[in-house]
C-alpha cells in the first residue's frame, strides 16, 4: 500500500510553474505527486524538479481532432498495441527529446535520464504507467506513455519515426478512455502540435477539481483490456 506524500500548497509555484526541488523518484512519490497536479521534469545533471503549472493543457477524450489526412493514414499504415513495449516506447521517447528537430522546444529538448527511464518502468511493473505502441511492418514507429489514476490519463511523452504515428497513438488512446469514461488527458504544458488534435487550456483551479476522486491505493483494472485494435473500432471520436 502507498503512504500518501503531500507536496507543498500548489499556490506557492513560480510564473513558470515550479514548485518544488529535490526528492526521489519512488513509485510512491510519483503517484502522490500525479494525483496532486504535479509532476516531474528536469534536465540531465539537475536536481529533480516539480512543476504544477497554471494554466494547464489538457484533451478531453471525445474532443479530439482527427484530420481527413490523419484518418486515411490510420486505415492504410499503421498496427496498434497497448501495453506491448513499454519501454521501447520510452526510449523512443527520450530519442526524440535529444534529436536537433526538439531542440527549440524546452519540454522535447528536456532528457529522459536514466533515473527517469527506471522510475517509469517501476511504475508499469505495479500497473500505474501505460503505453501505446504504433507498429508498421512489425517496427516500432511512434507511441506514447502515460500515468493512469482513476478516471485521469497523465500523459507524459510520444514520439514518431513514422509521419502520423503519434497522432494515431494519440487517437486510439483517446477511443480507449472514452470507452472507459474517462474525463480527460493531462497534455502538462502549451504545445501547437497537441492544440492541433484538439488540447486546450484550462485554470490550475480547474484541473485539481478533476483529480479530486482520486484514491491512489485504488484497486487497478486491466488497462489494455478491450483496447482498440482496428479503425472499425474508433466509432465514438
Amino acid at each position: 500500500m502507498l503512504s500518501f506524500q503531500p507536496f507543498p500548497s500548489l499556490d506557492n509555484a513560480d510564473d513558470d510553474g515550479l514548485l518544488a526541488m529535490g526528492g526521489d523518484l519512488s513509485v510512491n512519490t510519483l503517484v502522490s505527486a500525479y494525483a496532486q497536479g504535479v509532476f516531474p521534469w528536469f534536465n540531465e545533471g539537475q536536481p529533480i524538479l516539480w512543476w504544477s503549472p497554471d494554466p494547464r493543457l489538457v484533451l478531453y477524450p471525445t474532443h479530439v481532432k482527427v484530420s481527413r489526412s490523419l484518418k486515411k493514414s490510420m486505415s492504410n499504415k499503421f498496427t496498434v498495441t497497448c501495453n506491448q513495449a513499454f519501454e521501447q516506447v520510452i526510449q523512443g521517447c527520450a530519442l526524440r527529446g535529444q534529436s536537433p528537430e526538439h531542440a527549440h522546444n524546452s519540454k522535447e529538448a528536456t532528457w529522459i535520464t536514466q533515473a527517469m527511464h527506471e522510475a517509469y518502468i517501476e511504475l508499469h511493473k505495479q500497473h500505474y504507467a501505460h503505453s501505446v505502441e504504433v507498429w508498421q511492418d512489425q517496427q516500432l514507429v511512434g507511441g506514447l506513455y502515460g500515468v493512469c489514476l482513476d478516471k485521469v490519463f497523465f500523459g507524459e511523452s510520444m514520439f514518431s519515426r513514422k509521419a502520423d504515428a503519434s497522432k494515431t497513438a494519440l487517437v486510439y488512446l483517446c477511443q480507449h478512455l472514452t470507452n472507459h469514461n474517462f474525463e480527460l488527458i493531462d497534455c502538462q504544458v502549451a504545445s501547437d502540435h497537441l492544440f492541433s488534435l484538439g488540447a486546450v487550456e484550462i485554470s490550475r483551479d480547474d484541473f485539481v477539481k478533476s483529480l479530486n476522486n482520486i484514491d491512489i491505493n485504488q484497486e487497478k483494472s486491466d488497462f489494455s483490456a478491450n483496447f482498440p485494435t482496428s479503425v472499425k473500432q474508433l466509432n465514438k471520436l
